[in-house]
């Protein structure tokens, strides 16, 4: 009786291991290219801008020349972050996204 359920467990199992594994093995690969994208000719302009910066050297400079440039990476920046062509959603927004679905379908 033991060897029967035994074999009947075996069984079992080999049946529901093996339909998964040919499954698995048929996939392909997806294979996932990241394609540089172009970037815009002002947003060049400006990440050159920002890599003369870093370049400088800023020893010689006076106090009020150091917050001059301070004062424009922060503008760079801001505008490199305005130009990021994405659109955000926070997750109140979602979930009131969803529940009008749900309510008007």
């Amino acid at each position: 009786m033991k060897k029967v359920t035994f074999y009947l467990m075996i069984m079992v199992l080999s049946i529901s291991v093996l339909p998964t594994q040919m499954l698995a093995a048929e996939k392909n690969p997806n294979v996932i290219l990241n394609t540089p994208k172009e970037v815009p000719a002002e947003v060049k302009v400006l990440l050159n801008r920002l890599d003369e910066i870093k370049a400088m050297d800023r020893s010689s400079l006076t106090s009020v020349e150091k917050k001059e440039l301070r004062k424009e990476v922060r503008t760079i920046k801001a505008e490199l972050k305005s130009t990021g062509n994405g659109v955000y959603l926070s997750v109140g927004a979602i979930i009131i996204i969803i529940l009008l679905l749900i309510l008007l379908l």
